[in-house]
């Protein structure tokens, strides 16, 4: 699988900041590497139940701070953790059954590179969350999509509203 061989070694990079690698953290780690989509930090904490939460909170601040995972925020808020890889990316962020991917879109980053003339100061990084409805909900729910290509009553169907009342 092509994103395992670029996910980093998050051992080596907790050593490489000077971070203990404690019993605790290290089943933290382990399971996070068999999170292939996204995982709420709850979800961390109900499957390590000999592991204190305060610890799998901290340590998951610890990795973000690292760069060993990234933080996708939900529609309701809620954060979703998803395990990082090397190189730049961004995410889908499936809001039905909170799948996370990811994705390399050269055309972003050619009008980030673009747009960054027009904006004062300078640009030292960006974000980029899609949210969506993964095929395989599409699938699962039927076809739900419109001719538009938007989901019928989603609310987040029809974009954002920019105008100014």
């Amino acid at each position: 699988m092509e994103a395992e061989a670029t996910r980093p070694n998050i051992l080596g990079i907790l050593e490489d900041n000077g971070y203990r690698i404690t019993e605790p953290r290290r089943e933290i780690i382990h399971a996070l590497a068999n999170k292939h989509e996204g995982f709420t930090a709850e979800e961390i904490v109900s499957e390590l139940p000999q592991v204190g939460r305060a610890t799998v909170f901290r340590t998951l601040k610890v990795l973000l701070e690292t760069g060993a995972i990234c933080r996708l925020n939900t529609l309701d808020g809620a954060p979703r953790y998803s395990p990082s890889r090397v190189e730049h990316h961004h995410h889908t962020l499936c809001v039905r059954c909170g799948l996370v991917a990811e994705f390399r879109a050269a055309t972003l980053e050619r009008m980030m590179r673009a747009i960054g003339s027009e904006v004062p100061g300078e640009i030292v990084g960006h974000r980029i969350d899609l949210y969506v409805v993964c095929q395989d909900c599409m699938e699962r729910d039927g076809h739900l999509v419109t001719i538009e290509g938007r989901i019928r009553g989603h609310p987040y169907a029809h974009g954002h509203d920019h105008s100014h009342q």
